[in-house]
């Protein structure tokens, strides 16, 4: 049998490259989780090759899910420890250890704990992802107002400093940055001027 892939039992193995490939993360990403526990390897090839299953890849997928909502790899641990207990109580063939009543509505309380708040960092990431929208409409108003070459004409960023010379600086005045820029090099306004 190919060493890349391999049947045992019913679960077919994948190598990490094809891992990889499937989660979209890299090499050294899947490495670092096995290390750190989140995900090992359920089996290895005569060859000595990590040979995962898909239960592997949905764990996987679990962590690369959580990652950009900001959960550390201790809060994703817990909640794949959950969910793992979980799971084997409910599996048909019994494997894993039956749990109580009140284990098991402390586990789904925990797996719902991290719903919500996945839900609140979800509308966290709503409204910074509508003031970037808000922000690249501002540049994009910017270089369509038509005035001046490359935006070069007089603009306010509102803290009531304007050289004329198309540049706020934002240090009383004088043309220059703070550190002595070169004259027209200041800070300047996002917004369009206002006509």
């Amino acid at each position: 049998m190919d060493d890349r892939q391999m049947q045992i039992g019913d679960d077919r193995h994948m190598q990490i490259g094809e891992v990889a490939a499937r989660t979209e993360l890299s090499l050294r990403t899947i490495r670092h989780y096995e290390e750190t526990g989140l995900v090992i390897p359920s089996a290895r090839s005569q060859g000595g090759f990590r040979l995962y299953t898909e239960t592997d890849v949905a764990r996987l997928m679990v962590i690369r899910r959580m990652k950009p909502l900001g959960f550390t790899l201790d809060e994703m641990r817990d909640l794949l420890d959950a969910t793992d207990r979980l799971d084997s109580d409910a599996s048909p063939s019994g494997a894993g250890a039956s749990l109580s009543a009140e284990e098991r509505t402390a586990l789904r309380e925990r797996v719902r704990a991290y719903e919500r708040t996945a839900t609140r960092k979800i509308e966290d990431l709503r409204v910074q992802l509508a003031r970037a929208e808000d922000f690249a409409a501002t540049l994009r108003a910017r270089l369509g107002d038509g005035d001046g070459v490359d935006g070069a004409d007089s603009v306010d960023t509102g803290n009531g400093v304007d050289t004329g010379n198309g540049v706020d600086t934002g240090n009383g005045g004088g043309g220059h940055e703070r550190g002595g820029g070169a004259p027209g090099r200041g800070v300047r306004s996002l917004d369009p001027p206002v006509r």
